[in-house]
This record gives C-alpha cells, structure tokens and sequence, in this order.
C-alpha cells in the first residue's frame, strides 16, 4: 500500500465509508506524506534502484544512474587471481560497502604459470617423476650425484610406493630437494568422479605442488587441487623418455638431444620432465654439461627444504 492509502483510508474493510477529511487538513497531510516519502526514497535508492537486472532483462548497467555503478563497484568481488593473490574487493565485516574508494584489482591473470611451476628465475629445475621400480634406492642416489653438482631438482613420486618407503622422501628433502605430489596410484584425474580426484590428490605425497599424471588438468582438477593446497607443476620441455621403439627405451643420446635442442624459450626460467624409471637419470651428467655449456644456469642447492615449496621458486 502506498503512503497515500495509508493515511487517508480509515479501518481494515474493503467498503467501509471513508470520511472525507477537511480540505486544509488534507492538503497539509498530503505535502508532509510528499516530504517524507522523498526522504525515505532518497535513503533507500541505492537498495531498491541499483540492484543488478535478472539475467537476460534489458538493460543492464548502463541503464543505472552514474552512482549506482560506483556502489556496484565498492562491493562485488573480484575475479580470481593466482597464487598470492591479496585483493578480493569484498567489503570486511565493518565495512558499508558505500566507500569513495576503488575495490582492490584483482591480480593479474597468469601469474602463477604451471608450466614453469612459477619458476621466475631465470635458471632451470630438472624433475623427476613416479618411482623407480624395480630400485627404490635409485631416488637417493640421483639425489646425492645432483647434491654433489650443487643441483637442487623436484621429485614427483607416486603416493602408494612413496607411502610404503617413507625414507626415501625424508631422505631427499635433507638433500635439499623438493618432493611433490604425483598422485595416490597414477590414474588420469580428468576421468575421475569428485570423490575420487579427491581422494587421489589426498592421499598422495604431502606439500603443495602437484605433477597431475600425464601432465593432464582440466579446470575442475585445478580447483580441486587448490581446495586441497597444491598448486599444479608441469613442464615446458618434454624428453620422452618413458617412450619405447620396438620394445627398447629411448636412449640416454636421444633424452640428451631433446634437452640441447630445445628452444630458448624453453629453457630460460624452464622446467625438465624425466622418469625415475627410465634411461634419463643416467643423462643427466651429460645434460647438465650440454646446459652448462650452452650458458644456462640450473636450480641451486641451498641444503634441506621443507614440504613447501616456495612461490616463486628459490632457485
């Protein structure tokens, strides 16, 4: 009901007699009812006038007065940023939401680039990924010859063999390398139901990167990674190593070859996908001699590292 109908109509029945009030009377009724419904409007316009139109109504923003934009503007949110992200232009408890001021920008998108696992630092990190079989050991022997060079790498070991030898991941991270997730089992995450991407982040290795298998994660990967803390780690160059012609295993000149004729752009701030299992941690003398003397620089070794790695990489 109206202001009007709430001062002039007398009692709850609908044909009730209204009694006529003097003309004076109601002409001063009517002026204070005018007065006081500007003011109430005039308080509430930003409540009623600038909520957003349903999708697909005609209009939009730009039919709204210049204002209304600027209180849209103090207190949506804004988009997503990447890893160190401090700005999400929600108004804090305390906060009217009606300030003068700019939200915060959201920060700009790719800052975090997952090929490079935010790697900025101009050398290169070698990885190496899932378990070496048939010798377990292996890991901490690769571990000790890249110490020996000053050499810090990133292991990226499958959870269920990593669970069922908890010294090898200790023992690498006092060599000063980082230890990352590689799932629980090595199952393709994209064709995992919700419950088990979950469980397969979950119960791999502990920290926050995390080598999806197959270097395959779509958008729903990706944020189920980020509610459990890991953020995704692939690579820019590819060796191929767990490839096989005719049944044999591609050869330690082949991984070395793939390295020394990459691209520029690979390498600088680059990251190195190997296997455990394959003939690449026998190429890395030769691989790192071939870097070595094309002018690149590798990630260094500072001595032991936690379960975190830091963002962007200390290299």
């Amino acid at each position: 009901m109206s202001g009007y109908g709430q001062v002039f109509r007398r009692g709850r029945g609908r044909h009730r007699r209204r009694r006529r009030a003097p003309l004076k009377t109601a002409a001063a009724v009517s002026a204070l009812v005018t007065c006081s419904a500007f003011a109430v409007h005039a308080v509430d316009d930003d409540q009623e006038d600038c909520v957003p139109l349903p999708a697909g109504a005609k209009g939009g923003r730009r039919d709204l007065p210049a204002w209304c934009h600027g209180h849209h503007a103090a207190g949506a949110p804004a988009g997503k940023g990447g890893p160190g992200d401090t700005g999400d232009g929600v108004a804090r408890d305390g906060d009217s939401g009606h300030r003068d001021r700019p939200a915060a920008p959201p920060a700009p998108e790719g800052v975090y680039d997952r090929e490079r696992c935010g790697n900025t630092s101009g050398r290169i990190l070698l990885t190496l990924d899932d378990w070496p079989y048939n010798d377990p050991e292996r890991s901490v022997r690769i571990g000790a010859q890249l110490k020996a060079q000053g050499i810090r790498a990133a292991f990226f070991l499958i959870g269920k063999f990593a669970a069922q030898y908890p010294q090898i991941t200790q023992q690498l991270r006092q060599q000063g390398h980082w230890v990352g997730n590689h799932s629980y089992t090595h199952r393709h995450l994209p064709s995992l139901d919700d419950d088990e991407l979950h469980d397969e982040i979950h119960n791999g290795v502990g920290g926050n990167l995390l080598r999806p298998p197959y270097g395959d994660a779509s958008e729903r990967e990706r944020e189920m990674a980020a509610e459990l803390g890991f953020r995704i780690c692939n690579w820019t160059i590819d060796t191929h190593d767990w490839e096989k012609t005719q049944g044999h295993a591609r050869s330690v000149d082949d991984i070395r070859a793939s390295i020394r004729d990459a691209t520029p752009d690979e390498k600088r701030n680059g990251v190195i996908l190997g296997h455990l299992f394959s003939n690449f941690p026998d190429a890395l003398p030769d691989i790192v001699s071939d870097l070595q003397a094309q002018g690149y620089q590798i990630c260094r070794n500072n001595g032991p590292v936690t379960e975190k790695v830091p963002y962007p990489l200390d290299c």
